[in-house]
């Protein structure tokens, strides 16, 4: 199986920062894209920000330009450095990433289980 740890969260005043980070772990052969999503309350999920193996970075346009996405290859490890929070930031940020298990040759889709982000005075 494979699992994703998301670790980060918290409560921060507005203008403030938090780094998010989530780590893949089990029996995994590679990687493909991961991710972050968010999900407020009475809302449905939406996308945060992607990046390939490669390195290529997608971002929702609310966050363009407060939100960095990076991730460690051989650590199978992404991350969010979230800047300038806003209280419309707070959401359940859950992790995602796009897994080829050693087990099989097909590629699926796997989620963290969450992590709160409180934007608040």
């Amino acid at each position: 199986q494979v699992q994703l740890v998301e670790s980060g969260g918290g409560l921060v005043q507005p203008g403030g920062s938090l780094r998010l980070s989530c780590a893949a772990s089990g029996s995994i052969f590679s990687v493909n894209t991961m991710g972050w999503y968010r999900q407020a309350p009475g809302k449905q999920r939406e996308l945060v920000a992607t990046i390939t193996s490669g390195g290529s970075t997608n971002y929702a346009d609310s966050v363009k330009g407060r939100f960095t996405i990076s991730r460690d290859n051989p650590k199978n490890t992404v991350y969010l450095q979230m800047n300038s929070l806003q209280p419309e930031d707070t959401a359940v940020y859950y992790c995602n990433a796009n897994v080829r298990r050693r087990v099989t040759t097909s590629w699926n889709d796997y989620w963290g289980q969450g992590t709160q982000v409180t934007v608040s005075s």
